[in-house]
C-alpha cells in the first residue's frame, strides 16, 4: 500500500516553485512517482524508446512484446513489414553519451523477429511495406 493524500498532491501541483521547499519544511514528499512506477510495474508494462534527429518518443508496451509488435505500437505498417530492430540501451547512451559513441563500444546490435523488447531499449525500427499484388 502506498499512503496518498490527494490534497498534497494538489497543493504541489497547484505551486510547482514552491514545492520542493514545501515538502522540506513539512518533512513530506508527494508519492505521485512511486504510483506511477509501482502502477507500471503491477500492470506488467514498460517503455521502448525511438530516437530521431528532432524526436525522442517513448513507446509503452506490455513485458515480453516481441519486437515486431513493438514496431506495430509505432505503425501498423511497421509491423507487417518488419525485417530487423537495431537497438541499444538507455544506460548505455545516458553513460556513454552519444549513439556513435555506443556503436564504438559494440552496445549497438541487430535483433530479429524473435528479440523481446526490454525496458528501456532505444530502437530504430527497418521495415519495408509493399502493395499486396493485384489479381
Amino acid at each position: 500500500m502506498i499512503p496518498f493524500s490527494g490534497a498534497l498532491e494538489q497543493k504541489l501541483l497547484d505551486d510547482p516553485d514552491n514545492a520542493k521547499s514545501y515538502c522540506e519544511e513539512n518533512k513530506t514528499q508527494s508519492n505521485l512517482q512511486k504510483i506511477i512506477v509501482t502502477g507500471f510495474k503491477a500492470l506488467g508494462l514498460m517503455y521502448f524508446f525511438t530516437v530521431g534527429t528532432d524526436e525522442v518518443r517513448a513507446w509503452t508496451i506490455q513485458r515480453h512484446t516481441k519486437a515486431p509488435v513493438a514496431a506495430g505500437k509505432i505503425h501498423t505498417d511497421m509491423e507487417r513489414g518488419f525485417i530487423k530492430a537495431e537497438v541499444y540501451k538507455y544506460d548505455d547512451l545516458r553513460e556513454l553519451n552519444t549513439e556513435a559513441n555506443v556503436k564504438a563500444a559494440g552496445k549497438y546490435r541487430m535483433e530479429g523477429k524473435n528479440y523481446e523488447v526490454l525496458d528501456g531499449d532505444i530502437i530504430n525500427i527497418k521495415f519495408n511495406v509493399t502493395d499486396a499484388k493485384k489479381k
